[in-house]
Order: C-alpha cells, then structure tokens, then sequence
C-alpha cells in the first residue's frame, strides 16, 4: 500500500483533556490529510457526534465529564460503522470486560509515535 493519500472526508472526532497532547495529535493527523473536530472532554465530543457522522472516534479514556469509553459506547449506539480507537496510559482500563468498551475498538497506548498514531489511523480506516 504505497498510497497514503486518504479522502478527505475521512473525518476524525478526537476527544483528549490534556492540551498539548490534543494540539500534537491534531496536528499530526491533520499533517496526514485527515480532517479533525478536537474536543477537550468527551461530552461536548458527544454533541458534536449527534450532529454530523465521522469515520473514526480517537478518544482518550480519562477525561472529565464522559470518560473515553461511555463516549465510545454512546457512539457506536449512534452509528454502528463509526470506527473507535483509544488512546491511553490505562490499557488495564480499556481491556477490562466489565467495561462495555465497543469490542472492535482499538487500543494505542501511551507514549507512542505519532507515526505509530497516523499508521494505525490508517489501518483502521482502510479496514
């Protein structure tokens, strides 16, 4: 697969409270060719999602207001084809099965590269 170039109405809902890392991964995917709406908590990520569709929620697990994973939950409920990927320095947290997290989500943990970031951004979507 040498064409990276993805259609830029793949669009991303980044939801992540810290704010230089939310800056750094928007950047980063933008740099990419994405296009992405970037909140700081996942309630208003939430409102956002109830407006328009996007193709893949890149969420952080521990945030004020809606964690990651009831975000990720009240999303696939919105739209089953939304594809989700967390990021976090809790692994433990998203694999626990308790949690209801969406089964196909995918789980990048912290720190990671953020060409780790943009290929498995990519793989998801090419899925």
């Amino acid at each position: 697969m040498s064409d990276t170039s993805f259609s830029p109405n793949l669009r991303i809902l980044l939801a992540e409270d810290d704010n230089d890392m939310r800056r750094f991964l928007a950047k980063a995917l933008q740099n990419a060719g994405f296009s992405v709406a970037s909140f700081d908590n996942g309630l208003s990520a939430y409102n956002r999602l109830r407006e328009e569709p996007f193709q893949l929620l890149l969420t952080d697990i521990v945030m004020p207001e809606m964690d990651g994973i009831e975000l990720a939950r009240r999303a696939t409920d919105l739209d089953p084809d939304i594809k989700v990927m967390f990021i976090t320095g809790f692994a433990a947290v998203a694999l626990n099965p308790d949690n209801n997290a969406p089964k196909q989500a995918k789980i990048l943990s912290k720190p990671f590269h953020l060409k780790d970031l943009v290929n498995e951004v990519q793989r998801l979507l090419a899925a």
